[in-house]
């Protein structure tokens, strides 16, 4: 208590002070009194059991009330010294009983006034949070879209009267018409009384790429964009992509039954795209997953496609149309009229096995192969061949596709000095192995199949100059895979190798000698208005342009041909020595196909087969936690690891092997104003 509960002057009557002290202080409290007082005051204290808070700090704190009993004002003003010391809050407390219990009603009384208020505040807060909550998100969105108004009104420019505003800015050329439709509504709707004026004005600045996309496209277009934005009004590889791609990575994950169930999981993604993304489900994997599904979807329809084609679902093989290969002949025969040893294999014949009549397996592989001993050389060999055939037709594709860009941007000189060579360099290389390849399947029949050309020898002796001229029963002994395809072989391959050779001094030397002459005439065409010192003319700056782009080499005043040339020289060996290379990167489509089978026929011979060979009824509950197991692996590492790989994979064999035949990927992308960017975080498309 502030004050001694006794009077002042009675020193017959006991005074007393009550407070609250830090439960630690006590002992120390208690002995302070002891000492100073010299024994003339009694102590009484409790614990407070439930925290308090410290009105200085906030924290909670465990404190005990007390109450000390004295005689006289000098023990008074003793006692209150020490409390103060020790940081004791003290309290009034009246001397009678009657007034201590009129006090201790008045406290109840606010007491329970403030818990009324106190609760009545709590719902009411309550319920304002509630209503608030409702609308936070869009005020959120609001706020932001603000924030972004603003932001961009201060990268305007004022004018000289500083009554308007003035932005330069990017926009669509198909756009214009609905923004002059916008800014009419915009200014009628705000009831300004000067309308906005849009001008298209032009600019040396190179514009940015912008490519209109929807929830399909999107994805590809993201691929093209992580390699490099391409430049302005060049040849966009993505829609394109959208057939390639998901195709060549079938190609090496051919499988139908992996097919199928990956194309299931991305149509329940896409099935449920909407509901998923109001979830707004959180995880980096799971967000390219679902950003993908498209990509996904069409990947497993054509490891579908492409596993009808291998004649493989989960490493076995299905029979529709019936084999092809069925044999008449009796284990006597195959055996030359001899007796056959028990668990013998038995070679069929091509000549005498083989149902001419019906003509080949009308879809995929036959059947037959899945049991043949020699299943891996003839899927091997057929696999190698294809993915040559699909190389060299996609690198055809992507040279003809940089024609487009040269004719697009007005560079005639790249046509002649650069497409044409290029063309003639891949096909009599490898265009030509190519037809060698159909010409071998469509010519060697079984009969000739033993003593057919090596197509490899044969593409290393085309390059050494290295024939063989035996006859094709090759009497002296010389082996049959060096005979050659045709008559004319010699002659008609040695002109292609002269003609490759040729392509290459043409890729080099004439670009840079045709713009050196173009130099030349510009300077002879240059008035001379003034003479320095030096007897340099003094005019007008004249460009040697020759289509823009990194193809502008030198000025009216300066030529750097050494330059130039060192430029071609690097362009020209990387192409050459790139052809060669693609190609044989394009062989990753076979050793990935090979790959997948594989493993797959391992899991299912390890696993699956084995509980198929166990006899007894200990065998089913077996094969349930055998198939489980299966399942699980197949699941794990044959869709998602292979599937993985085989991505990235394809990815490569877009980035380098295809895109850089024509794309340049130096462009900057196009960064509207939108809404979506900032509420949503997401690219903006267009549905």
């Amino acid at each position: 208590m502030n004050d001694g509960g006794g009077p002042s002057g009675a020193s017959s009557n006991l005074g007393f002070v009550a407070g609250v002290i830090l439960r630690e202080r006590i002992p120390a409290f208690e002995r302070m009194l002891w000492r100073v007082c010299r024994g003339n005051v009694f102590l009484r204290h409790t614990e407070i059991e439930a925290p308090l808070e410290d009105p200085h700090t906030g924290n909670e704190v465990y404190k005990s009330v007390f109450i000390i009993f004295f005689q006289g004002d000098q023990l008074k003003n003793r006692v209150k010294k020490i409390c103060e010391a020790f940081r004791a809050t003290l309290y009034p407390c009246p001397e009678t009983p009657g007034e201590r219990r009129e006090m201790a009603f008045g406290v109840m009384t606010r007491i329970e006034d403030l818990t009324t208020v106190l609760g009545q505040t709590q719902d009411h807060r309550h319920r304002v949070l509630v209503a608030a909550a409702k609308n936070i998100n869009m005020w959120f969105i609001k706020v932001h879209k603000i924030k972004a108004i603003y932001h961009t009104l201060n990268l305007f420019n004022l004018d000289v009267t500083q009554k308007c505003l003035i932005g330069e800015c990017w926009c669509p050329v198909m756009d214009l018409d609905r923004i002059r439709l916008a800014l009419r509504r915009g200014t009628e709707l705000s009831g300004a009384t000067v309308p906005s004026i849009l001008n298209r004005m032009d600019t040396p600045e190179v514009p940015p790429t912008y490519h209109k996309t929807n929830k399909f496209t999107s994805a590809y277009q993201g691929i093209v964009d992580a390699y490099g934005i391409s430049n302005y009004r060049e040849v966009n590889p993505a829609p394109f992509t959208v057939i390639t791609f998901p195709f060549l990575f079938a190609v090496m994950f051919g499988d139908l039954g992996h097919g199928l169930v990956m194309a299931v999981m991305a149509f329940f993604l896409v099935w449920k795209e909407k509901w998923i993304a109001s979830r707004r489900i959180e995880g980096e994997i799971f967000g390219t997953i679902f950003g993908g599904r498209y990509i996904i979807f069409m990947m497993g329809l054509f490891s579908v496609y492409t596993g009808i084609i291998y004649n493989d679902i989960f490493s076995k093989s299905f029979n529709i149309f019936g084999p092809r290969w069925m044999t008449n002949r009796t284990i006597y025969q195959f055996q030359d009229h001899g007796e056959p040893a028990h668990g013998t294999l038995f070679t069929l014949d091509p000549v005498l096995d083989f149902k001419y009549g019906q003509g080949p397996y009308p879809f995929g592989l036959d059947p037959t192969w899945a049991l043949a001993s020699n299943k891996i050389s003839f899927i091997n060999s057929f696999k190698m061949k294809m993915s040559v055939i699909l190389g060299v037709m996609q690198m055809m594709f992507g040279i003809i596709l940089s024609c487009y860009n040269h004719l697009f941007f007005g560079k005639l000189i790249n046509v002649f000095c650069e497409f044409i060579p290029q063309v003639l360099f891949l096909l009599c290389m490898f265009g030509y192995l190519v037809v060698l390849i159909f010409y071998k399947w469509v010519n060697f029949h079984a009969s000739m199949a033993g003593c057919a050309p090596s197509l490899l020898i044969g593409l290393i002796n085309m390059f050494l100059f290295k024939y063989s001229d035996n006859p094709k029963n090759n009497a002296d002994g010389t082996p049959c895979l060096q005979n050659i395809f045709y008559d004319t072989q010699k002659s008609f391959q040695s002109f292609l190798v002269l003609l490759a050779l040729f392509c290459v001094p043409w890729m080099l030397c004439v670009k840079p000698f045709i713009l050196h002459r173009r130099w030349k005439a510009s300077q002879a065409a240059l008035p001379l208005h003034n003479v320095d010192e030096n007897g340099h003319a003094e005019g007008g700056k004249v460009q040697a342009s020759h289509g823009g782009g990194h193809d502008d080499h030198g000025d009216g005043a300066t030529f750097d041909f050494g330059n130039i040339i060192i430029y071609q020289a690097i362009h020209t060996i990387e192409f050459c020595l790139g052809i060669i290379s693609n190609t044989a990167s394009y062989l990753r489509l076979w050793a990935l196909s090979l790959a997948h089978s594989q493993l797959s026929e391992v899991l299912w011979n390890m696993v699956m087969k084995f509980s198929f060979n166990i006899n007894g009824w200990g065998g089913i509950p077996l094969l349930f936690f055998l198939f489980a197991a299966w399942s699980f692996l197949t699941l794990a590492i044959l869709v998602m690891m292979e599937g993985m790989s085989a991505f990235l994979h394809a990815l490569r064999l877009h980035w380098v092997e295809f895109q850089n035949k024509f794309y340049g990927g130096q462009g900057y992308q196009f960064q509207p104003f939108s809404f979506a960017t900032m509420t949503d975080g997401n690219k903006p498309v267009d549905e």
